[in-house]
């Protein structure tokens, strides 16, 4: 109950703090019953707050999260928490941890993952890990490409900017199937199939590029 009560105070607050507009939400409602993997390219430590806030509505996804993400602030710590939010990498449980994601998105649950493995430096996106990939193979759930952007001079979150939050088509399940738990032939196709849409995501709906001090 804590999360439904939480959610509609954080997107009031994050509402107020920037000018989020979010893209694409029908990408997710159309998923109906069946479970979903969320996969945005990582820019700030703070674009998890801003993928469920754009969600907004449905049950608590689960959160694969670094431990950084829990020292930002204690309000931030507490939301994460209570939005599914669960270290994986560095913990002697993550394997655990995974079975129990791909049970849930088996059942139709949701899974936010960042498929980078750490924010991105330069504006450049980095090359997915294969987890997100192993994953979905297994829970055989779609995948749905997803970025955070920022209207500012770098590309990185400031405080009153306008953001947009932008989910693409997704991915059907079937393009991630795999002949054994290592198909480095199918990893690799889905890697660049994702990297593919999330370059397509920002060449649609990136801000303007400022010019001239503006």
């Amino acid at each position: 109950m804590l999360y439904y009560i939480a959610l509609p105070a954080a997107w009031l607050l994050w509402n107020i703090g920037f000018r989020i507009k979010v893209i694409g939400l029908e990408n997710l409602r159309r998923r109906g019953s069946r479970g979903f993997i969320i996969a945005p390219t990582h820019v700030s430590a703070i674009d998890p707050v801003f993928v469920v806030i754009a969600r907004f509505w449905g049950r608590r996804m689960m959160v694969f999260a670094k431990k950084e993400l829990f020292e930002i602030n204690p309000f931030v710590t507490w939301f994460i928490r209570q939005c599914g939010a669960v270290v994986v990498r560095g913990t002697r449980d993550e394997v655990d941890t995974i079975n129990e994601a791909v049970e849930l998105c088996r059942k139709g649950g949701g899974l936010l993952i960042y498929p980078e493995g750490t924010r991105e430096k330069d504006g450049k996106i980095l090359p997915p890990k294969s987890g997100v990939f192993l994953v979905a193979a297994q829970a055989g759930v779609d995948i749905v490409p997803c970025r955070v952007l920022y209207d500012t001079p770098d590309g990185r979150m400031k405080l009153f900017c306008r953001v947009k939050v932008v989910f693409g088509p997704a991915m059907p399940a079937s393009r991630f199937a795999m002949e054994g738990r290592r198909d480095v032939k199918k990893l690799r196709e889905g890697k660049q199939a994702l990297v593919d849409a999330w370059e397509a995501i920002g060449a649609e709906h990136a801000f303007p590029a400022r010019t001239g001090g503006q």
